[in-house]
């Protein structure tokens, strides 16, 4: 990645973090941000009241700081799997990964499976799993090209969508059903410091191991024969970088909930800028998602304040024109 394009964009995201956590209906500057930061790590009293610290530390950061994280993973997921299934409209959705997260948060919420001791975090975990493990039983058994990927994995996400659908309409109260739906659309309003940093952590992971395969995801772009031609074990690197885009959107699901588009768009805008190379694309992606994300979700929570709009409305409602967009001018350079 060229320095100065990756220094551009760690300072944007700083920024970015930085304003968005002043945002909001209590008046909060950066320097009282950073001096709540500060106090927290050792550095004594940060002075403010303790009700804005707490808004400060408890509410806004780890918010922020969890879409910043969700951006990132979701962008970088939907650049691998573009290049890995050689699919424009490939996303991290494309497994049925979201649609078996939704399952399970449904099962758990509304059928009370797990007795309370499942989480609807948990629970969205687990049905990410069960989706995933579906699409790879099946397109292992039609014979696990990249097509037959695809197509497994819409047959997942309609049959997990159906289930999320009839469990709601026939067991779910309309307060339930309000809620369901809520964290259907893509919300981090109960984001914490414990979310933020599994996801955090999980994101460094994925990051480690698809980095390490850029030159491999270079080779896919000519396809799966040319890729085997030169000497990529193609079965052996599509499972582990599936498994690991996947074992991310799980995460980012359970976490978030469904946000869409992140992942479709933002890997087409950075490559018609920065170019098809993956040491390049991957971490101006991640960059990307994390501004865009964090923006995202400061325009969802204060348009309409007090009330509050799903992410995943705004992310679609911006991430529709955005994607035409870039459409159009893939074609006006072709």
């Amino acid at each position: 990645m060229p320095p100065v394009a990756g220094a551009a964009g760690v300072l944007l995201l700083c920024a970015s973090v930085a304003l968005a956590v002043t945002i909001g209906p209590a008046e909060i500057s950066v320097g009282d941000a950073w001096s709540v930061v500060v106090s927290r790590l050792g550095g004594g009293p940060s002075g403010l009241s303790p009700i804005r610290d707490g808004i400060i530390w408890d509410l806004r950061l780890p918010r922020t700081l969890l879409a910043a994280v969700c951006g990132a993973g979701l962008a970088v997921c939907g650049a691998v799997m573009q290049s890995l299934l050689r699919n424009p409209l490939a996303d991290p959705f494309v497994l049925g990964v979201s649609s078996g997260a939704s399952t399970g948060a449904v099962a758990v919420v509304v059928l009370g499976v797990g007795g309370g001791a499942v989480s609807v975090a948990g629970g969205a975990f687990l049905g990410a799993l069960c989706s995933f493990g579906l699409v790879l039983l099946l397109s292992h058994t039609l014979g696990g090209s990249t097509d037959r990927v695809v197509l497994a994995g819409v047959a997942a996400m309609q049959l997990f969508s159906a289930l999320t659908s009839f469990v709601v309409m026939t067991a779910a109260d309309a307060e339930t059903t309000r809620g369901v739906l809520f964290w259907l659309l893509g919300s981090l309003s109960g984001a914490d410091w414990a979310d933020a940093g599994v996801c955090a952590a999980v994101l460094a992971l994925a990051l480690l191991v698809c980095g390490g395969h850029a030159r491999t995801l270079d080779a896919f772009a000519f396809g799966e024969d040319a890729a085997a031609t030169l000497g990529v074990p193609v079965a052996r690197t599509r499972l582990v970088l599936l498994s690991v885009t996947a074992l991310l959107t799980a995460v980012l699901v359970a976490a978030a909930g469904a946000i869409g588009f992140v992942g479709l768009v933002l890997p087409h805008a950075v490559r018609a800028l920065a170019g098809p190379g993956h040491a390049r694309l991957l971490p101006l992606t991640a960059l990307a998602g994390a501004v865009f994300l964090v923006w995202a979700d400061t325009l969802a929570r204060t348009v309409l304040d007090p009330q509050e709009v799903p992410v995943g409305v705004v992310t679609s409602l911006i991430g529709v024109p955005a994607f035409v967009l870039v459409l159009y001018r893939t074609r006006s350079t072709r």
